[in-house]
C-alpha cells in the first residue's frame, strides 16, 4: 500500500437532501487518504439525484452512477455499488450511509491498520447520535465467536472498510449470486458472513470513529430501547431472522445449513453464535421456547 492509501467510497443514497451534504463534506475531510466518492441513488423525490450530479460534475473525484433504477432498500443498493465499481485501481474498499458524520481519522485508522496486516478487513464501535443532541456509545467489539457471523453483522455496514483482496473476492461472488436482493436484505451481514467464511481476517476495532445517525428513517438503526427490541420481536416471530441466518449460510457455507436447521446443534453451539453475552443468552431462551 502507497504512503497515503487510495480508497473508494461507495455510498448509497435515497432521499437524502436533509442530510448529505454534511456526510460528503465529513468524508472528504478525512486526513492522509486519497478519496473517490461513488454514489449510487435509488429514484428519489427530493432532489437527491439531481444534488449528486451536480456535485460530480464540479468535482473530479466524485462519480455519480447511471440514475433511474428503484432498489427498494440500502442492501440492493449496496448490491448495484459492489457489483459494477470497478476496485482494482484502490488500496481499500469503504462503505458509507448518507446520513452518518465521519471523524476525520476513520479512514487512515482502518488504513492503517490493513496495511500492518492486522487485517484484511476492518469495522468499528459507532457513537450513536439524536437529533436532540444525545450521544451513545454503541459497543460492537465484543470478541468474536466462531459462528457469530451467520447470527449477525459485525456493526453498521458503514464502518465496514475492505483490502482490495476482499473486496474483489466479495465482488465475484455478488456478481455470481443472481438472487440476492430476494434473499438476503442486509448487505453488511452478508458481506462479514462471507468474508469471515472465506477465511479473511477481520478486525473489529473498540475505536469509534463515527457519528451515527438516528433518525425516523433509519432502515435499522441501533439494537436499543424498548422499540428496538419490539421491532425485532416481530420479526423474529414472522420468522425473518431465522429466514436470513440459513439463506445466508446457504450462499456462503453451503454444507452448513443443515447444521443450523438442527435443534442439537443450535442448543449446543449456541454459546458460539452472538458475541455479546446479554444476544447468546437471549437467543438460547429463543431457540427453547421455540420462538427462533
Amino acid at each position: 500500500m502507497k504512503d497515503v492509501p487510495k480508497v473508494v467510497v461507495l455510498m448509497a443514497a435515497y432521499n437524502g437532501m436533509e442530510w448529505i451534504q454534511e456526510q460528503v463534506n465529513s468524508i472528504f475531510s478525512q486526513k492522509n487518504v486519497d478519496i473517490t466518492l461513488i454514489i449510487s441513488v435509488d429514484i428519489s423525490n427530493d432532489g437527491t439525484d439531481l444534488w449528486v450530479k451536480n456535485l460530480s460534475e464540479i468535482s473530479k473525484n466524485v462519480v455519480f452512477l447511471p440514475y433511474g433504477e428503484h432498489f427498494g432498500g440500502a442492501g440492493a443498493n449496496f448490491y448495484r455499488l459492489i457489483r459494477d465499481v470497478d476496485f482494482s485501481d484502490f488500496d481499500c474498499v469503504a462503505f458509507s450511509d448518507q446520513d452518518d458524520i465521519w471523524l476525520d481519522r476513520k479512514l487512515e485508522r482502518a488504513c492503517s491498520l490493513i496495511a500492518s496486516k492486522v487485517c484484511d478487513v476492518y469495522s468499528s464501535d459507532v457513537i450513536a447520535f439524536w437529533p436532540d443532541g444525545k450521544q451513545q456509545l454503541i459497543k460492537k467489539s465484543y470478541a468474536q465467536k466462531k459462528y457469530d457471523y451467520f447470527f449477525e453483522a459485525a456493526g453498521p455496514g458503514c464502518t465496514y472498510v475492505f483490502n482490495l483482496h476482499s473486496a474483489i473476492a466479495l465482488q465475484k461472488f455478488v456478481q455470481n449470486t443472481s438472487d440476492l436482493v430476494d434473499r438476503i436484505s442486509l448487505h453488511d451481514w452478508l458481506a462479514y458472513a462471507f468474508c469471515r467464511q472465506n477465511g479473511f481476517i477481520w478486525h473489529i476495532d473498540d475505536h469509534p470513529l463515527m457519528l451515527y445517525r438516528q433518525h425516523s428513517s433509519n432502515q435499522v438503526g441501533i439494537n436499543n430501547g424498548i422499540k428496538a427490541y419490539i421491532k425485532r420481536l416481530k420479526l423474529i416471530k414472522q420468522h425473518w431472522y431465522k429466514n436470513q441466518v440459513i439463506n445466508i449460510s446457504e450462499l456462503v457455507a453451503p454444507s452448513v445449513p443443515l447444521e443450523i436447521k438442527s435443534y442439537f446443534f443450535r442448543i449446543s453451539n449456541s454459546l458460539s453464535f452472538r458475541r455479546r453475552l446479554r444476544d447468546r443468552v437471549i437467543l438460547i431462551f429463543m431457540f427453547i421456547l421455540g420462538i427462533y
